[in-house]
């Protein structure tokens, strides 16, 4: 078949050429018939020429070349090729090649959306996954019989085989968001539900020009209520020139018959967060520095390094807590994050004198793939004598309770990672707290990058000898306060002190109670 296509396209191709290339003949031969000396089993065979001056030297004649076929003149012969020729091969592509070939140029986007391309694929792909199911393909004829081929529409059913791809691929992330919900209230089996749904995250970057560039992750770690994921290239835009920055969850569209992805197929956005970079003098918060590079967290969840010398991008790493990220990454459109339902409070608290009770934190402080502390603190209560500063306190370790009192493994530090070199950034790490409510249903959740810094001690431990350190994080739902102790001859810290506050606006809001501040 691919002998016969070719071979009627150089038929066309010699119609189309013009009459005085046509007309071009190859140089005729001198009138004298050169030398020519044939050896053939030891007799030697000469003509006329040859017996009048055997000494004579011969000469080779070459004709001259004819002229090569620009690729300007071969693009021209395949674009006015008949529609017929150019339907016939476009029937041997697959639908991926077949909206490729589509931008090349107008005529070809016309000629792509034919509707007997398109309805031979559309009953390829559908018709054998239903074809054991009677009611479906009942179903799938009925509406089959209901629209004829030659519809006015030209691209009816290239629109009709992508609207069954979403529906498709819909249907399958509601099973997986449906498989990732556990009593917890936390996801489960994310790394599993990632990887069935082909979901990667990408940077677009906008800069003061309207120049958009979009990097695609390089490497993605997972964690027990987070994941973290890197964005590595030798080629990023200049920070200081950047107005807006976007993270979009990327799930493909085009999928095989056993529901893999496909790649470099149809792919669906949808924008988790944006971070916008225009009016901000020092965007971000300044988190710590070595001798390459210094780090700034742009919340929610990003985290931007930028080269000491010149404050170029050298890497990029979002930290996304598994809260709803499936949601956020699956549901969005390319322009507008996924909005949530709104929240119904419900009224449950038995003695409102009493406060907030069995409320449940989990903590996870780490870098990559080393972890320093990873533990959960239950029945975790608020009583109305500690709601002040418009804020409720709950103490997960308290100065004085030294069985609480929990090691930090190792030596922390935020270690980063280029294509080039590596390094770590000293008493900085990355923090995930989880927040949940007597119901074990997440109420505050956080992952975020965050440093330590020494501080004269507040109290009088005696059991400890050695530097005090403390972190801090706050954003609008609360804050966390930490105190860790530097412990030299053990070489690891220890944390004396956690303690967690709830913005009290928030709490109101969202459970329906009307807590105020003690006198």
């Amino acid at each position: 078949m691919a002998s016969g296509r070719g071979w009627i396209l150089q038929q066309h191709i010699r119609l189309q050429k013009p009459g005085p290339a046509a007309q071009t003949q190859t140089p005729s031969l001198p009138s004298q018939t050169p030398t020519l000396k044939v050896q053939h089993r030891g007799v030697k065979i000469s003509n006329a020429a040859s017996d009048k001056k055997s000494t004579s030297v011969r000469k080779a004649i070459r004709p001259t070349p004819l002229p090569k076929k620009t690729c300007l003149s071969q693009a021209t012969y395949i674009e006015s090729a008949p529609c017929e020729i150019l339907l016939k091969i476009f029937s041997y592509l697959d639908p991926i090649s077949l909206m490729s070939v589509g931008s090349v140029n107008k005529r070809f986007y016309e000629l792509s959306k034919d509707n007997v391309l398109w309805y031979k694929i559309y009953i390829s792909r559908w018709k054998v996954n239903h074809r054991w199911k009677y009611d479906s393909v009942n179903s799938l004829e009925k509406r089959l019989s209901d629209t004829a081929i030659s519809d006015p529409d030209p691209a009816y059913w290239k629109k009709s085989y992508i609207r069954e791809l979403i529906r498709t691929r819909e249907k399958k992330l509601a099973q997986i968001l449906k498989s990732v919900k556990s009593s917890s209230g936390m996801p489960a089996y994310m790394e599993r539900a990632v990887k069935v749904s082909g979901l990667v995250w990408n940077l677009t970057f906008l800069d003061t020009n309207g120049v958009e560039t979009v990097i695609g992750q390089t490497d993605t770690y997972f964690r027990d209520s987070s994941l973290t994921v890197t964005w590595k290239s030798y080629i990023w835009p200049e920070f200081h020139t950047l107005t807006k920055i976007q993270l979009h969850g990327v799930t493909p569209v085009l999928t095989d018959k056993c529901l893999k992805p496909i790649k470099n197929g149809l792919q669906r956005l949808s924008l988790i967060a944006e971070y916008d970079l225009k009016d901000k003098q020092v965007p971000g918060r300044y988190i710590g520095q070595d001798i390459h590079v210094k780090i700034i967290h742009l919340h929610p969840g990003l985290i931007v390094g930028l080269w000491k010398k010149g404050s170029e991008i050298a890497f990029v790493m979002g930290t996304l807590h598994y809260h709803q990220l499936l949601e956020k990454s699956f549901l969005g459109s390319a322009g507008s994050p996924y909005t949530f339902p709104v929240h119904v409070p419900i009224l449950d608290d038995i003695d409102p004198e009493y406060g907030l009770h069995g409320y449940q934190l989990h903590i996870d402080m780490y870098s990559e793939c080393r972890t320093y502390l990873c533990k959960t603190f239950r029945g975790m209560f608020c009583r109305k004598e500690y709601i002040k500063n418009g804020y409720l306190r709950m103490t997960a370790i308290g100065f004085m309770q030294n069985r609480m009192h929990t090691a930090v493994a190792g030596t922390v530090g935020f270690f980063w990672e280029t294509l080039t070199i590596s390094g770590s950034i000293k008493n900085c790490f990355l923090m995930d707290v989880t927040v949940s409510d007597e119901s074990q249903t997440p109420y505050w959740c956080f992952s975020a990058p965050v440093k330590l810094h020494e501080i004269e001690s507040s109290e009088t431990l005696f059991d400890y000898m050695g530097q005090s350190f403390e972190l801090n994080y706050t954003d609008d739902m609360g804050k966390v306060h930490a105190e860790l102790m530097w412990m030299k001859e053990a070489e690891e810290f220890y944390v004396i002190n956690l303690v967690v506050y709830l913005n009290t606006e928030k709490v109101n809001s969202y459970f329906g109670t009307n807590y105020t501040d003690s006198v």
